[in-house]
């Protein structure tokens, strides 16, 4: 009997088999809840995460307390969330960069992109754009791309290999018939800073950290990577509009736990999700990032199961044609 009242008081999986998951999940939380992000503080994952674990920590009553865990285009965080416990203390937030490329980039994962994690909710999609440093001799996408085919060997920024950053570089080469050189980092952050720097000449991201440089004067933003502009930034033309037709490219998030976790836990995190995407303040703060918050309807575990699948059908087909792979 003392053996399981510790185990209960331990917390964690080893207390699933002698109470039951209703039980558990009754008394969940009952400390601060890790939130995982598997790229540098100040991208886009970090931020989003951070507005996220802030408003979810109203709904749960424990503080989400937010660890950067970086490297590997992502993969090193991933890895860490799937070897937690799958108790609903260690959750992760993610992307189609961290749960969809890198499965297909990476070689030799020690995890299953889709097996070892349980889904709870969709939270936002954006469509990255072009930004290239101030003090380029260029205006606009097309003059931009040119002035690339003149210049050989330019630098553009990336969260690591193997990362959709990574890749979308690769693509906009082969595109536009450019040749470039594509320089790694643990996040677009650190990469972002480099751009208004001037040290690495440009970077293809969404628009968390590119909205508020272009707006101080930091850097060049010559178009939106989809069929529609920003209304955030309706001034910024789509890439159709901008001379290079079809280069579509979004970045959507969501949030997972570890397999196994279990569902009155699931359901209880899926709830703060909603919570947090229902408050004006939150969708104030992602908005102004150039964020669009997916509909009610789509803040399901279903449902971010089901874009997950939608893009590895997407992408994987290309990065195989591509033969891009990180050993």
């Amino acid at each position: 009997m003392k053996r399981r009242q510790f185990l209960q008081l331990a917390g964690g999986a080893v207390a699933a088999p002698f109470v039951s998951h209703a039980a558990f999940a009754q008394a969940y939380p009952a400390w601060p809840i890790t939130m995982v992000v598997p790229f540098a503080a100040g991208g886009p994952t970090d931020v989003i995460g951070r507005i996220m674990a802030e408003r979810m920590r109203q709904t749960l009553g424990q503080t989400v307390v937010v660890e950067n865990t970086t490297g590997a285009g992502g993969t090193t965080g991933v890895t860490r969330l799937a070897r937690a416990a799958p108790d609903g203390y260690t959750i992760g937030i993610g992307q189609n960069g961290s749960h969809v490329i890198t499965a297909a980039t990476y070689a030799n994962l020690s995890y299953d992109v889709v097996r070892d994690f349980e889904p709870i909710s969709l939270i936002c999609i954006t469509p990255f754009t072009v930004t290239a440093r101030k003090t380029v001799p260029a205006d606009d996408l097309k003059s931009f791309i040119a002035w690339l085919k003149a210049n050989p060997n330019k630098t553009v920024g990336t969260a690591g290999q193997g990362s959709i950053s990574h890749v979308c570089g690769l693509i906009f080469q082969q595109a536009t018939g450019t040749q470039l050189q594509l320089v790694p980092y643990r996040g677009l952050a650190p990469a972002m800073q480099d751009v208004v720097a001037g040290n690495i000449d440009l970077i293809i991201s969404d628009p968390v950290a590119t909205l508020q440089q272009m707006r101080g004067g930091n850097v060049k933003v010559f178009d939106v990577c989809d069929t529609k502009r920003l209304p955030s930034a309706p001034e910024i033309p789509t890439v159709d509009e901008a001379g290079l037709p079809g280069y579509h490219v979004v970045l959507w998030h969501g949030l997972w736990t570890p397999k196994g976790t279990p569902k009155p836990i699931l359901d209880r995190l899926h709830a703060a999700v909603v919570e947090a995407l229902a408050d004006p303040a939150v969708r104030a703060k992602l908005e102004t990032l150039g964020q669009d918050i997916y509909p009610r309807d789509r803040q399901t575990p279903q449902a971010l199961a089901a874009q997950q699948k939608a893009e590895i059908e997407k992408w994987w087909p290309i990065i195989k044609a591509g033969n891009i792979k990180v050993e």
